[in-house]
């Protein structure tokens, strides 16, 4: 079945062979997981979980299959939204190969300040699953919070934040 997000967020993570959580990725309103298993591939690797009060819509596979049929231009938008889901998974497997945790920060803000069209925005995720999706830990994240804020790149209170000096994180 496909999972689609109304509202809330939710996380899509794999436990490594140590049982540790590594996120993959944030789903957010309007976005959707499972798709691949609508056409009959097996997950057995990848879990959801609400990171919030989040409310799904759940679409299972005779139902799209019915839909694909009658509307057959979803087909050529899915495969558009699965190209760029694609490039977004590579892009954070390259994001957390940069070898500090700052850069990885810094790049993330950037990214949610780009997708959100200003510099002040809400964090979509709790600091323990953000530490988990930079590759962390909270505590490390916290300190790399702290000087950020202390070379006044960002201001911060709880998840809301402020880019103070956009190039300067760049430069980082």
């Amino acid at each position: 079945q496909l999972v689609i997000v109304a509202r809330g967020n939710m996380k899509v993570y794999q436990l490594s062979s140590n049982g540790r959580e590594q996120v993959l990725r944030v789903v957010e309103p309007g976005g959707y997981e499972g798709e691949n298993q609508l056409f009959g591939v097996h997950n057995d690797v990848l879990f959801g979980e609400a990171l919030e009060t989040t409310e799904v819509c759940i679409l299972k596979q005779q139902d799209f299959s019915d839909l694909l049929l009658t509307y057959p231009q979803l087909s050529l938008k899915l495969l558009e939204i699965n190209a760029k889901k694609s490039v977004r998974t590579e892009q954070q497997t390259q994001f957390l190969m940069m070898e500090k945790v700052e850069e990885r920060l810094a790049t993330y803000l950037l990214d949610l300040a780009k997708a959100s069209g200003t510099n002040e925005f809400s964090l979509p995720m709790k600091m323990k699953e953000l530490a988990l999706f930079l590759g962390t830990t909270p505590e490390t994240l916290s300190r790399k919070f702290k000087l950020l804020e202390q070379e006044q790149l960002i201001q911060r209170n709880k998840r809301l934040v402020v880019l103070l000096d956009p190039a300067g994180l760049e430069d980082i």
